[in-house]
């Protein structure tokens, strides 16, 4: 008898504690703005073929299934679902939600640009529209001081209602992203995304055409966890762990009887 069954045994106990910490970050996240959930993703590990299918079992006959042993499984990696989250009206005009595909474009500190679906907004002291660390959205907006109200169109277009004008001045365009593989982006915390190879690059431009979502002044996106699904996902994943554990005891057992008694 071979410790083999230990090793595959061993494999789902770590397949099954990533996926753990995987579901406990989503639920970590679901009340966290334009948060997208992540799915644990496998693959079974090399089989050992002891007998090929196909081989010859005499000099007339073949093997109709043979014989191969799987040696586990490995997480391959965490899929984002990038499915849309509910719109909540919150009626603060710097709360920007996006209906539709598209990120919206933050410059951060180390001259990258980052992606986020979060739009909840400020504005700086030099008159920036910011996310809540700082970071000003690209295209840079330049409110100025004194303004009585700010409107956002759905194509992005930004206004800003002056004291003693009739008339409100455009003060530039909310521009949007938008990627092939949005699901290849990498997160880096604090809601943003980075582009890598397989997000493909991005293609920017206004709201509402080519494909980019449409921007809803007054609301935010929530996020798309569903709390049932993850408990459920949760339980499962505990009990295949408990599954994982039993079999290793079951068969260090039976390693021990044969020691004794061989």
């Amino acid at each position: 008898m071979t410790t083999a069954a230990l090793h595959v045994a061993r494999t789902g106990l770590d397949a099954q504690a990533a996926r753990m910490r995987v579901i406990a970050n989503n639920l970590a996240n679901v009340n966290t703005t334009g948060f997208k959930r992540d799915r644990a993703q496998f693959e079974t590990l090399a089989y050992q073929t002891i007998t090929a299918a196909g081989a010859p079992s005499s000099a007339e006959a073949r093997y109709a299934t043979g014989t191969a042993l799987g040696s586990g499984v490995q997480m391959t990696g965490t899929a984002r679902l990038n499915t849309q989250g509910a719109l909540s009206t919150t009626d603060n005009p710097l709360d920007l939600a996006i209906e539709g595909d598209g990120f919206f474009q933050i410059s951060m500190p180390d001259g990258r640009i980052g992606y986020t679906r979060a739009g909840n907004f400020n504005i700086s002291a030099e008159g920036q529209i910011v996310t809540g660390e700082g970071y000003p959205l690209q295209p840079q907006i330049q409110v100025p001081e004194g303004t009585e109200s700010i409107t956002i169109g759905s194509d992005g277009t930004v206004s800003a209602k002056m004291p003693g004008e009739t008339e409100a001045t455009t003060l530039g365009q909310i521009e949007l992203a938008r990627f092939v593989n949005p699901a290849g982006m990498q997160a880096l915390g604090s809601n943003l995304l980075v582009e890598t190879a397989a997000s493909g690059t991005p293609q920017t431009g206004p709201a509402a055409i080519d494909g980019r979502g449409s921007i809803q002044q007054g609301a935010l996106e929530a996020s798309n966890v569903n709390v049932v699904q993850e408990l459920v996902d949760m339980i499962e994943t505990q009990r295949a762990y408990e599954v994982s554990s039993k079999m290793i005891t079951a068969t260090d057992e039976m390693l021990r009887n044969a020691n004794q008694n061989l």
